[in-house]
């Protein structure tokens, strides 16, 4: 099965260095990228930077509401956000960008499956808009200074025996084997990178030759984001 539509719609709020709302089907994800003059204690003095990531499913992202997290946020939410971090992450080159903190908040307007995917694949423009406000602001000719590749990420899985990719809620929790893959590749060419691969028999066990096929999908499929992720980018 192909993937959902997606799209990207870049500058999507108007104050943060690079925003991108995503959408994967009916997923929709506001992703913005902020810039902020200080770094956490571990980084001080170093002359690098630090990119962390927040993330949060709004209320009336689901049906029935979802309760807003409090104070203290729930598991789920904080899984993602650290994998969305550590994604991201890997797209920079933290030692290049100076004493400053890229910060990425994906917040979840609506949510249809591939939520953590979307974040991550819609943060990386966002992210790439925001080092392009960065090199401007440092006087360097563009972002490639800073980037170490390309980021985006995808579900697949098995539902009722087939191999499918970008699940929907409907496929996702009806799914025998469930994955979710994070990949990178240079600027203009095709994923070879494994950042992350979270995968689950939801129903039983899986074979290797299963996740083979299942692997080989994602990569498949991330190509296709990385053509969108450029086209939306201009690149």
């Amino acid at each position: 099965m192909p993937l959902r539509q997606v799209s990207f719609q870049r500058q999507a709020v108007k104050h943060p260095a690079g925003s991108c709302l995503v959408a994967f089907g009916d997923t929709r994800v506001l992703c913005t990228a902020s810039i902020e003059k200080e770094v956490p204690p571990h980084r001080r003095g170093s002359g690098g930077g630090w990119l962390t990531a927040e993330y949060a499913m709004l209320p009336g992202s689901t049906s029935p509401r979802k309760r807003r997290d409090g104070p203290k946020q729930d598991g789920r939410s904080v899984e993602i956000q650290r994998l969305v971090g550590r994604s991201l992450r890997a797209a920079v080159n933290l030692d290049a960008i100076g004493e400053v903190s890229i910060m990425i908040d994906c917040d979840v307007l609506q949510a249809d499956g591939g939520t953590r995917t979307a974040a991550i694949t819609g943060g990386w423009v966002a992210l790439h808009d925001a080092l392009t406000v960065l090199a401007r602001i440092q006087g360097a000719p563009g972002p490639q200074k800073y980037l170490l590749g390309q980021v985006a990420a995808l579900s697949v899985g098995v539902v009722a025996g087939n191999l499918e990719v970008d699940l929907d809620y409907a496929r996702d929790s009806k799914a025998d084997v469930d994955m979710n893959v994070v990949m990178r590749g240079a600027i203009g060419a095709k994923p070879d990178d494994f950042i992350e691969v979270q995968g689950t028999g939801e129903q039983g066990v899986f074979a290797r030759a299963q996740l083979d096929k299942l692997l080989d999908a994602a990569s498949a499929g991330i190509a296709e984001l990385f053509v969108l992720q450029r086209a939306a980018l201009g690149l």
